[in-house]
Order: C-alpha cells, then sequence, then structure tokens
C-alpha cells in the first residue's frame, strides 16, 4: 500500500502516514536507509519492529525532495540532522505516522483499537476523566485519552511526566474524527493544548502542534 495519508493541516504542520504491506526487503528497497542505521536495524529480532523502522525511512521519503538523515536525542525524541524541522513519529504493526512543522513542536501517536486499553483507566487517567469515561465506547474512549496524553507528551518532551496528574483531556465522545483539548500542569504553569484525532481501519491518529 504505500503512503496512505498526506495532508497539510490549516497551521501550517505537515502529516504523513504509511501503510505497512510490503515486505522486509521492499521496504528496504523504498527507505533508501543508510548503512549504518541498516546495521543497527539489522540486530532488532523482531521483524515487524524491523519493519516499522524501515517504513519510517520510507515515508519521510515520500515527505522530503532531499535525503534526509535522522536521528534522536538522548530523550529518545527525534530530529532530523540536515534539516531543522520540527518532527514526531509513532507507529504500530500495520501504519507508521509522522507529523512536520517547520516552527512549532509537534506530537503524534497512533494506536490499534484491537489492544486492550482497560490498563490505561488506572495508570493515566483523572478522576474525572474515568467518570466521563461511557461503557458502549470505553476501549476506544480509552485509546484516543492514551494517544492524546502521548501526543502532549512528545511536544513537550520531558521527564518524569505524570500522565493522571498533568496532562489532562476535556470531556469528549468518541466519533470518526474530532478536536481535543489539554491542560499540561506543571509547578511553574499551565500550558494549553488543541489536538486533531482521526480513527480509520480499526486505529486512532493524533496529532497536537505547540503555540
Amino acid at each position: 500500500m504505500g503512503l496512505y495519508l498526506k495532508k497539510k493541516l490549516d497551521n501550517e504542520a505537515e502529516i504523513g502516514v504509511w501503510q505497512i504491506t510490503e515486505t522486509e526487503e521492499e521496504l528496504t528497497e523504498l527507505s533508501s536507509t543508510p548503512s549504518d542505521e541498516m546495521e543497527e536495524i539489522s540486530f532488532i529480532r523482531s521483524e515487524s519492529l524491523r519493519k516499522q523502522r524501515l517504513a519510517v525511512r520510507a515515508l519521510l521519503n515520500t515527505m522530503f525532495d532531499e535525503k534526509v538523515y535522522l536521528s534522536h536525542h538522548d530523550n529518545g525524541k527525534p530530529y532530523l540532522e540536515n534539516n531543522p524541522v520540527n518532527i514526531s513519529i509513532t507507529h504500530t504493526e500495520k501504519y507508521v505516522a509522522v507529523i512536520l512543522h517547520e516552527e512549532e513542536n509537534v506530537g503524534i501517536d497512533i494506536e490499534s483499537l484491537d489492544r486492550d486499553f482497560s490498563a490505561v483507566e488506572k495508570k493515566a487517567l483523572s478522576e474525572d476523566e474515568i467518570d466521563d469515561l461511557e461503557d458502549e465506547k470505553r476501549n476506544e474512549q480509552l485509546a484516543i485519552y492514551w494517544c492524546a496524553k502521548e501526543a502532549v507528551y512528545k511536544l513537550l518532551s520531558r521527564y518524569n511526566v505524570d500522565f493522571a496528574e498533568q496532562i489532562e483531556i476535556e470531556r469528549f465522545r468518541p466519533r470518526g474524527e474530532g478536536e481535543l483539548e489539554a491542560t499540561f500542569t506543571s509547578k511553574d504553569d499551565e500550558e494549553e493544548f488543541d489536538l486533531e484525532y482521526i480513527t480509520f481501519d480499526r486505529h486512532v491518529l493524533v496529532w497536537v502542534v505547540g503555540e
């Protein structure tokens, strides 16, 4: 399948989504991954994880005219060695996704709705958020909560963030797509963020752009 979605947002961010249907050999050809990283990928025991890494590279090739070199800071935050654009990356077994912005920090997260998110309720939600859960779409709602908090966390790029206490998502009802409001609270200040999400092919994708 390859490139599943590529769109420019009103806030000048760009999102790309790649559906992984290729073999590992096909992804290797499409990704043009540098030899040093190919060596690193070769040590990954899981074929699925190797394919996810290669699919990220293939997706980046479709989003940039020039070849870009992906690296990571010590805290895991990705960056491009030869391009100052802000980037966030996420992946599942079937999809990888990237968000880019020339000036603002960004965050993105994707999850499969076939996963059981019941553990998220205990470790990542506040009491108010738990009270807002609906039985009918509970797992989907938990998935959106988790992706939203992960996206904010990636944008902030801070250590030791308590998802339940510090990242609050305003009440929402799950739909095919929508907007979310989040507040991050630290001992110094409060920051508010507007997020967007879409659901497709039993997956939920959430992204956020800083202001």
